[in-house]
């Protein structure tokens, strides 16, 4: 008897945790907090990564608490794991429409799956589409100089391969 339980416990602690578990857990937590969730990921051997954000940014503090509270929601006697959460990367591309919202008025990158690159100002974004707008030098007809100009330009996110905020030191 005592051979038949063994596989049964290894069974439990090697349990996979669910993203989609995790990431309600966390939406749960945030959703009376000014912080919106920008990913989870959950590995094969339970290693669960959780990125928030917020438009102030976020505090270590407040990844302690969503760390605790996660961890008061899972089990560790039948599941065993690593959690880490972090705020969202300044350097990483764009994964929630909060991000494209808190950045308006940015610079940012984006390149398509077509491999375009585009650098410009974010002006607006929605559930399915955000314009950059670009300065690019014309030389008018008849005109010896090039001048500057302001286009829109609007990207479907579905042709989009990143998008990414650019840091600028002057």
């Amino acid at each position: 008897m005592e051979g038949t339980t063994v596989p049964f416990i290894v069974k439990l602690s090697t349990e996979m945790i669910l993203k989609d578990t995790v990431i309600q857990i966390v939406e749960d937590y945030l959703a009376k907090t000014e912080y919106y969730l920008v990913d989870v990921k959950v590995s094969t051997d339970n290693r669960i990564s959780v990125e928030i954000d917020a438009f102030e940014g976020v505090s270590i503090d407040f990844c302690v608490e969503v760390s605790r509270f996660i961890e008061s929601k899972l089990d560790r006697e039948t599941e065993d794991y690593e959690l880490e959460v972090s705020s969202a990367g300044l350097t990483e591309p764009f994964k929630v429409l909060k991000q494209y919202e808190k950045n308006m008025g940015n610079e940012v990158e984006v390149l398509t799956k077509s491999g375009q690159k585009t650098t410009g100002i974010l002006v607006a974004a929605n559930e399915t589409e955000f314009q950059v707008e670009v300065e690019k030098q014309i030389k008018p007809e008849g005109s010896k100089r090039k001048t500057t100009v302001s286009e829109i330009l609007t990207f479907n996110y579905q042709e989009i391969k990143t998008t990414k905020y650019i840091i600028r030191f002057k």
